[in-house]
């Protein structure tokens, strides 16, 4: 499973929601670096955001991503030793079956209705292990929409943004690089991030 794929939208749509008015708030976030000067335009101040930074450089999405990429393989390689030996036993019945392997009808239908129970079995598990992996990545994503609006929110009670663009690829054609803030949210967004998921503690 890649990683930029699986978070991207969700990205996209967090960020660009953002759109937040200048706070009253005088309270100083110390949670990311103040190091980029911002530009206001026309009463604006204007930031923009790289996604595919955030994808590759914002450890939770790094962390997750690994474990959906090593639940993911599990399923298919749990999936692929059934089909092997649902395909084998079909396999063997049609080749008894051609060679009048059968001492009987009764038999015959016997084996017939075990295929069946196998096919039903495997398709139950496909689908239940499917179920699992969209349940896990749902709740993935609306942790990392939790984690990049809290984020977010929290920054600009010192920011005083009026808009927050993402950027992806050519959908900005040009951003001067006094607007970019990618660097300021990635550092804040890792500072904040401090638990690691069980799967990655008990390595």
């Amino acid at each position: 499973m890649n990683r930029k794929n699986f978070f991207r939208t969700l990205a996209i749509s967090v960020f660009a929601a953002v759109a937040l008015s200048g706070c009253n708030d005088s309270n100083k976030m110390d949670d990311a670096p103040t190091t980029t000067q911002s530009v206001a335009t026309g009463g604006l101040k204007i930031g923009f955001v790289e996604v595919d930074s955030i994808m590759s450089q914002y450890n939770f999405c790094k962390d997750y991503s690994k474990i959906l990429e090593k639940r993911g393989n599990n399923i298919q390689s749990a999936l692929a030793s059934q089909e092997r030996n649902l395909e084998a036993a079909i396999k063997n019945f049609q080749n008894k079956a051609q060679n009048n392997g059968f001492s009987s009808q009764s038999e015959y239908e016997s084996q017939q209705a075990a295929i069946q129970r196998q096919q039903e079995q495997y398709v139950a598990a496909r689908d239940r292990l499917a179920s699992e992996l969209q349940s896990e990545t749902e709740k993935f994503n609306a942790a990392l929409h939790d984690s990049i609006q809290h984020f977010i929110t929290k920054y600009n009670k010192d920011k005083k943004f009026s808009l927050i663009f993402t950027k992806q690829g050519d959908n900005i054609l040009f951003g001067d690089k006094s607007l970019d803030i990618t660097a300021e949210v990635i550092a804040g967004l890792n500072k904040a991030y401090k638990t690691k998921p069980v799967e990655e503690t008990k390595k």
